[in-house]
This record gives structure tokens, sequence and C-alpha cells, in this order.
């Protein structure tokens, strides 16, 4: 009796594990904006309504190119059952350099960072992929080139685990 009441609990509990949403995502976002930029995208819940998201790219555009790393803390709100809205403010950090070929101007390039805020919607499947489509406007704050504001917007698909 002992044994069976003891498989019962390990099944209850593997059953409640499994229960759980997936606190993290790992995937692909990529941007349209001023040129296209991939970029690796990292999603951490920090609680059911409130996560960080991490976003590594690169941007290449006609007349630069450039890489760097946003940090965007969000607000999930729900709509239907994996289907939300999210709105979010962080800030974005890199390196930019002109395309001398078709730039002509004095700036160089060099060290960024930017000021971001960032509006979506996701669908996330019920075998853990999750599908998104967002904007996120940029205000740039030091050595930001030529535009101090620009605004992408993108596509997303990540893996939930």
């Amino acid at each position: 009796m002992k044994r069976l009441l003891f498989v019962f609990v390990l099944i209850l509990c593997g059953y409640a594990g499994m229960a759980q949403e997936p606190r993290h995502a790992l995937g692909l976002r990529l941007d349209g904006g001023d040129g296209f930029g991939p970029a690796i995208s990292f999603q951490y819940m920090m609680s059911d309504y409130n996560r960080v998201e991490l976003d590594l790219g690169t941007n290449t555009a006609y007349t630069h190119n450039s890489w760097g790393l946003a940090g965007i803390f969000q607000r999930v709100w729900v709509i239907d059952r994996g289907f939300n809205w999210y709105a979010g403010l962080g800030g974005r950090v890199g390196s930019w350099n002109w395309d001398k070929n078709n730039y002509t101007g004095t700036e160089a390039g060099g060290t960024f960072v930017a000021a971001v805020a960032n509006l979506g919607i996701e669908y996330t499947f019920p075998i853990k992929i999750q599908i998104s489509i967002d904007a996120r406007p940029e205000l740039g704050l030091v050595n930001h080139g030529g535009d101090s504001y620009t605004n992408s917007i993108a596509l997303s698909v990540r893996y939930r685990f």
C-alpha cells in the first residue's frame, strides 16, 4: 500500500510540473526598420504579467551597419488563451559605422546608447511556438548617428520552454 501511495504521489508531482506555463522563450526577431536586422531574442518571465526581453542583433542598411543589445522590461496582458499583447520600456547599446561608399558625411561611427519602447501582440501555439509582431521606436541618447529617432516593426518566432 505504501508503494502504491508513493507511485501515486510521484505521478501527481509529474503532472503538476507539466501543467506549469513555460517561463522562458528563445528565438529570432526579424527587424524591418531602417534596413534588415535579425536578432537572437530571449524572454524571461519574472511573474505572470511581467518579463524581460533581451535581443542581440545586427542591422544592415544602405548607409550604415550596426549591432546592439536591447534590454526591455515588458508588461503582458492576456487577451485570450495563448493570445497576449505587451508594452515595455528599456534601453539599447551597441556600435555603428557608416558605409563609406554610400555616405559622405563627417561622422564615422562609434558606440551608441538609446532608449527604446516596445508595443506588440503575440500568440503561443499549443506546441510552444510563439509568434509576435511589434513596433519598437528608438530615441538616440548618445552618438546615435544622423538619425536620433528610428522606428522599426519586427516579426519574431520563439520556442517557449
